[in-house]
């Protein structure tokens, strides 16, 4: 397992596992992630904007499977918590499209509600950047310093 981290090869496990974990598929990236950093053969920044980049091409692959479904009247979208969050938060809710269970959802429902793109694209992509470079400084040990 640990050839698979190596590297290059790691980057592009680490992209492959990014985007799946973002989609409607299960699975996780952050044992990947922690694997590469701790191997420590590529730089944490290019680490974690492999890891960001490919989850939120993953997230924007559930955007735009929202774009496919059919546009129904907004009395029709009330039922679900994603779509209740983005008519009330509106593309700040996509800051938590990193979420388990909620933010597949909120991706897709974003699409569906036929949201803009270029706004989307920013949110998931500050969301998931936030999500890695904390879990980053967490592994590292950036935080280890502070007291509560």
């Amino acid at each position: 397992m640990t050839e698979l981290m190596n590297g290059d090869l790691g980057l592009w496990v680490l992209f492959a596992t990014g985007f799946l974990s973002a989609t409607l598929l299960p699975g996780g990236s952050e044992a990947n992630l922690i694997a590469a950093l701790k191997m420590g053969d590529n730089p944490v920044w290019q680490i974690v904007a492999v890891v960001t980049i490919g989850n939120t091409l993953g997230g924007l692959t559930n955007y735009w499977l929202g774009l496919l479904l059919p546009d129904k009247t907004a009395e029709n979208k009330q039922s679900n918590k994603a779509l209740l969050w983005l008519k009330k938060y509106g593309y700040w809710s996509l800051l938590l499209s990193w979420m388990p269970l909620i933010g597949d959802p909120l991706c897709l429902a974003a699409g569906w509600l036929r949201m803009r793109f270029w706004w989307c694209v920013a949110a998931i992509f500050i969301g998931k950047m936030i999500r890695y470079v904390a879990l980053a400084a967490i592994v590292l040990g950036l935080f280890s310093g502070l007291s509560v």
